[in-house]
Formats: C-alpha cells, sequence, structure tokens
C-alpha cells in the first residue's frame, strides 16, 4: 500500500469493516487521517466502526469530525442524530435530525 495515499489506506479499511474487522479498519483510518486530517469520509467510517465496537464516545467525537469536514452531508448529521440519541441526548439528537432532514430537502 502506498504510505502516502490516504485513500488507498481508506479502501484497505473499507475492506477490513465490510469483513467486520472494526479494530483493523479503525488502524487503517487512522492511518489515512494523519495523511489528510480532513477526509470527511474516513471520519464518518471511522465513527461507524466505533460504534460497532461499543465505544459510543470516540464515535460521537469522530462523528463531530465528520460534521466539521463536511457540514452539508445529511448523512453526517444523520448519524450524529442517531448516536446522541443512543448516548440519551435527545434535545441533540433531535437538532441533528433537523439539520439532515433541511440538508436532504435541499437535495431534492
Amino acid at each position: 500500500m502506498a504510505e502516502t495515499d490516504p485513500k488507498a489506506f481508506y479502501k484497505s479499511g473499507m475492506g477490513k469493516f465490510v469483513r467486520q474487522d472494526f479494530a483493523g479498519a479503525i488502524e487503517d483510518f487512522k492511518q489515512a487521517l494523519v495523511l489528510d486530517p480532513q477526509f470527511g469520509d474516513v471520519h464518518q467510517s471511522i465513527a461507524h466502526a466505533y460504534e460497532k465496537i461499543g465505544d459510543l464516545d470516540a464515535a460521537l467525537a469522530a462523528a463531530k469530525q465528520a460534521a466539521q469536514c463536511n457540514p452539508d452531508d445529511f448523512l453526517v448529521h444523520t448519524s450524529l442524530s442517531i448516536l446522541y440519541q443512543r448516548k440519551g441526548l435527545i434535545p441533540q439528537a433531535e437538532t441533528e435530525k433537523a439539520i439532515a432532514a433541511q440538508l436532504q430537502q435541499r437535495r431534492s
């Protein structure tokens, strides 16, 4: 794998994610972020991987980073809403749900 290509680490991480090697996926995603800290899709993917292993705090932190990188992505805000809901933070979940709905409506 090209050690200077964040997309290569991202693709490798996605392959591991699909095989349910979530810890391995997280490691590859972290390597991608070392090379490109603003790679929003990686932040989103790492959030999902952390959610799969039950680390909701890390998942939420990664999802917030994804929202900073891709503020107009309704899926990012949907993920944030779900994570906030799972943590029992209902007002924050509702806010993110509303943002996601607005963004999705703009796309239609």
